[in-house]
């Protein structure tokens, strides 16, 4: 069970939700990155469309992302709404959980080879790595990306860093994304030819200066060139891309030609 660090969620905080009964006034649910403590959603907060029938939004043992709207501590109660969660917000805290629920195996596979309790493991280990990187799976997720000194800095046991390390690479498949495309150049004149070859050699220098990225640029056949970037996510990707094609063009255009870039 994927949990949180505090015992309590904040209003106005995202989390995720599981209904546990569904009357004609609204539905009941358990939130279990909090210990399943129990919160209620009105039928008010179910959509901002009109309700006809409750079970046509929500369903008992569905899965939903909820906004906290207040908490209770003294009565154990937490106040939910579904119809203010937007797509964006749901999109992000189901991501945030699935990668959650990556960290939450690993972590209690390194709990039962050291003969310890996931509680343990989580105060030696997890809590650190979210004080330190924010999250826990993007410390994992470095660690399996091959920095191997990533947990420096962190305040784990030497020994649970050393396997915590080990089990990140093998176990974490680092997901990459690919831009493919085709270059399109010509540059007038006899020193053509030489214009081309430095713009695309000083492009590749770009891809070497990368430290998660990949750039490879080779000819399709004269005029046409292949240009593919491999990056850790879209954001990366395009920023590189746009520095390489910065590139390429500036010395391209510097001699009088064209540049035209078709992303495949």
């Amino acid at each position: 069970m994927v949990r949180k660090r505090a015992k309590w969620p904040t209003p106005d905080e995202y989390a995720v939700a599981v209904a546990t009964k569904v009357a004609p006034y609204g539905a009941y649910v358990v939130l279990p990155e909090y210990g399943n403590k129990e919160g209620f959603i009105h039928i008010s907060e179910i959509s901002s469309t009109w309700v006809r029938n409750i079970r046509n939004h929500i369903h008992e043992n569905q899965r939903v992302v909820i906004k906290v709207l207040q908490v209770d501590e003294q009565k154990g109660h937490i106040d939910c709404s579904l119809r203010r969660v937007s797509t964006e917000a749901r999109r992000a805290k189901n991501n945030e959980w699935k990668r959650a629920q990556k960290a939450e195996k690993l972590l209690e596979l390194l709990a039962k080879e050291n003969n310890m309790s996931l509680e343990e493991i989580y105060e030696k280990v997890g809590w650190p790595l979210e004080d330190y990187f924010g999250e826990i799976y993007k410390g994992l997720e470095q660690a399996a990306d091959g920095n191997v000194r990533v947990f420096d800095e962190v305040d784990i046991p030497k020994e649970l860093k050393e396997q915590l390390a080990e089990m990140a690479k093998v176990r974490i498949e680092i997901p990459s994304v690919e831009i493919d495309g085709e270059m399109t150049i010509t540059v007038p004149g006899v020193k053509g030819v030489g214009t081309i070859r430095k713009a695309l050699s000083e492009g590749l220098e770009i891809g070497k200066a990368q430290e998660k990225s990949t750039v490879e640029i080779y000819t399709l056949g004269s005029p046409r060139y292949k240009l593919r970037i491999v990056s850790p996510d879209y954001k990366e990707a395009e920023e590189v891309l746009s520095k390489v094609l910065g590139t390429v063009t500036k010395i391209i255009e510097k001699d009088a030609g064209t540049i035209v870039f078709n992303r495949k």
